[in-house]
C-alpha cells in the first residue's frame, strides 16, 4: 500500500453548523485508527474561527467556490433546494496532491477502521436504499484529476442532474456503475442510512454490529437533535430509537473532543443580535449560529438561565428543521404549560388595554339587545313629544283633553307616528282636508277605544270629521268612550268585498 501522504479522507462543509459534523467525523476517523490524511473543502461562508478549529484536526483545509446546479425544477421535486450547492463536492477531484481519496459527507460517522477502502478503484460506492441500482454519493472512492473535474462539470452543464444534486449527476456520469464491475459495489455497511423503515429495521438490528460508517442522510442531523448539556444526553426521536446508542456516540465525541475547542466568539446568530431576540431573519440560513450557541454551553454542570437560553435557541432550530421531541421537552403538556405562562405573564397595561377593547367590543355587539332598545325608547319619546307640541288645539266640543303620550310607548308607536308628525308640523291645516286617510293615518280597529272625533264644516258645506295627528295612539286604559268608526279607504273596501 502506498504511503499515508498519498491517500486522504475528504469531506466538505459550507457553513459553521456542518463544520460541527466535519469535526466529529475527523475525530471518529482518528478514534478508528486511520493511517491516512484528512482534507476538508470549505466555502467562503465558513467563519475564520471555525476554520481554525478545522485546521486543528485536518491536514488540509482548502477553500473552494460554490458551484450551484441552478436546477430549481428538479430540486423542487426533492423539496431539498439546499442540495444545489452540493455540486461544490465536485471540487474534490481537484485535490491532485493525493493519489486516491475517499469522500465522506460531513453527516457521516466512522465506527470502525475503513482504510481498506483505498484498495478500491474509482468510482466505488455503496448502493442507495431508495434505488439500489444507483449508488449513494455520501461515501465513494475516487482518483483526483483536473481532467475528470472538467469532464464532470461539462457534463453537468449539458445534462444537469436527475435529482438536482450531486448524487443524480454522478450516477449519470458513472452510468455503468450498476453493471460494469461488481468490485466497485461497496458493501452496504460502508454507508448505512440511520433512518429505518419497513423491512429495513429488522436488517439494521441484525447487522448493526458490522456497520462501519453510519450516514445521517436526510433532514435529521445529529447536531439538530435536542441535547441536554447537564446530563450530556441526546433526546433521540422515536423514528431513530433503533440508532439511539449510535446518535449518543456522535454526541459523546462532540463533548470529549470538539466542544471545549469551540471558540465562544463564533456568531450565535447571522446578524449577531441578542440571543433572546426573535427578530432574526432565519429564512436565509435557519441553522446559522448553532455552533456559536453550542460554544456557550457548559457541559456536565447545572444549567443556568443563560444556559437555558442557548438550549432554547437550539430547540427552536430543531423545530425549524422538523426535529421535534414530542415525547420529551416538546410534549403537549409542556407546550401547553408554556402557552399558559406566556398568557399569564402579559404586562398589566397590555392586559388593561385588551380589557378596554373587549368592553368596547361588547358595547358594539350589544346594539341588538339593551342598547338598541334604549335607543328606540328615547327616539319614540322625542317623536311623541314633538307630536304633542305640534297637535292643533282641539275644538271646545271635545269632551276630554288629549292626554300626553307616555314615554314608555313601544318602538312601533314611534314608527307609525313618524309621517303623521311630519305632516302636522308642516301644515296644521292638513288635518282638515277631505282626502281619504293615508298610510300614516291608518283606520283604527274596532276594538280600540278612542275619543269621539269632532266634526267641522268645509267650504263645500259638507261635514267632515277632524282626525288629530295622534288619535290612533291614545292609550286604551285612559280613554273609555266607544270608538267612532272611521271610513276605510276605497282600496281596502274593495279587498274586503272580494
Amino acid at each position: 500500500m502506498p504511503s499515508t501522504e498519498e491517500f486522504a479522507w475528504v469531506t466538505l462543509t459550507t457553513n459553521d453548523t456542518y463544520s460541527l459534523g466535519a469535526l466529529v467525523l475527523a475525530h471518529s476517523l482518528k478514534r478508528a485508527g486511520t493511517a491516512h490524511q484528512l482534507a476538508v473543502l470549505v466555502t467562503p461562508t465558513v467563519s475564520e474561527a471555525m476554520r481554525d478549529r478545522l485546521k486543528d484536526v485536518y491536514n488540509v483545509v482548502q477553500e473552494v467556490n460554490v458551484l450551484d446546479s441552478q436546477d430549481a425544477a428538479n430540486l423542487a421535486l426533492l423539496a431539498r433546494p439546499e442540495l444545489g450547492v452540493t455540486f461544490t463536492k465536485l471540487h474534490c477531484w481537484r485535490l491532485v496532491q493525493f493519489e486516491k481519496c475517499v469522500f465522506l459527507d460531513a453527516d457521516t460517522l466512522v465506527l470502525k477502521n475503513c482504510d481498506e477502502l483505498f484498495e478500491r478503484e474509482e468510482l466505488s460506492a455503496a448502493p442507495d436504499v431508495s434505488w439500489p441500482d444507483c449508488f449513494n454519493s455520501g461515501v465513494f472512492v475516487f482518483k483526483p484529476s483536473v481532467e475528470t473535474f472538467n469532464q464532470i462539470t461539462e457534463f453537468a452543464v449539458k445534462n444537469g442532474s436527475f435529482d438536482g444534486g450531486d448524487q443524480g449527476l454522478l450516477n449519470q456520469f458513472f452510468a455503468d456503475w450498476a453493471t460494469a464491475d461488481i468490485k466497485k459495489h461497496l458493501p452496504f455497511v460502508y454507508n448505512v442510512t440511520a433512518y429505518a423503515s419497513y423491512c429495513y429495521l429488522p436488517a439494521f438490528k441484525q447487522f448493526r454490529d458490522k456497520i462501519k460508517i453510519l450516514h445521517f442522510a436526510g433532514k435529521l442531523k445529529p447536531w439538530l437533535i435536542q441535547f441536554n448539556s447537564e446530563t450530556k444526553t441526546a433526546a433521540t426521536p422515536h423514528d431513530y430509537s433503533h440508532a439511539k446508542d449510535l446518535i449518543q456516540h456522535w454526541w459523546t465525541i462532540f463533548c470529549d473532543n470538539v466542544h471545549h475547542f469551540l471558540d465562544d466568539t463564533m456568531p450565535i446568530k447571522p446578524d449577531n443580535t441578542d440571543i433572546a431576540s426573535d427578530n432574526t431573519d432565519r429564512s436565509v440560513q435557519p441553522e446559522a449560529g448553532l455552533a456559536g450557541a453550542l460554544a456557550q454551553l457548559r457541559i456536565g454542570v447545572e444549567r443556568t438561565p443563560e444556559q437555558e437560553q442557548y438550549e432554547n435557541l437550539m430547540r427552536r432550530q430543531c423545530w425549524e428543521s422538523g426535529q421535534i421531541d414530542y415525547s420529551g421537552a416538546d410534549a403537549f403538556d409542556n407546550i401547553w404549560k408554556k402557552i399558559t405562562q406566556t398568557l399569564e405573564a402579559k404586562p398589566d397595561k397590555e392586559a388593561e388595554a385588551e380589557a378596554d377593547q373587549t368592553d368596547n367590543d361588547n358595547v358594539n355587539d350589544n346594539d341588538n339587545t339593551i342598547g338598541y332598545n334604549k335607543l328606540l325608547t328615547k327616539t319614540a319619546s322625542r317623536l311623541l313629544q314633538q307630536t304633542h307640541n305640534a297637535t292643533p288645539a282641539r275644538p271646545s266640543s271635545d269632551r276630554s283633553p288629549s292626554p300626553s303620550p307616555s314615554p314608555s310607548s313601544s318602538s312601533s308607536l314611534a314608527t307609525n307616528q313618524g309621517s303623521s308628525v311630519a305632516e302636522a308640523k308642516a301644515s296644521p291645516a292638513a288635518a282638515t282636508t277631505n282626502k281619504l286617510p293615508t298610510n300614516a293615518q291608518k283606520p283604527v280597529s274596532s276594538n280600540t277605544a278612542v275619543e269621539q272625533q269632532p266634526t267641522t264644516t268645509t267650504t263645500t258645506g259638507k261635514p267632515q270629521r277632524v282626525q288629530p295627528a295622534a288619535q290612533a295612539t291614545q292609550p286604551q286604559h285612559i280613554l273609555q268612550q266607544s270608538p267612532a268608526p272611521t271610513k276605510p279607504s276605497r282600496q281596502k273596501a274593495s279587498r274586503k268585498f272580494k
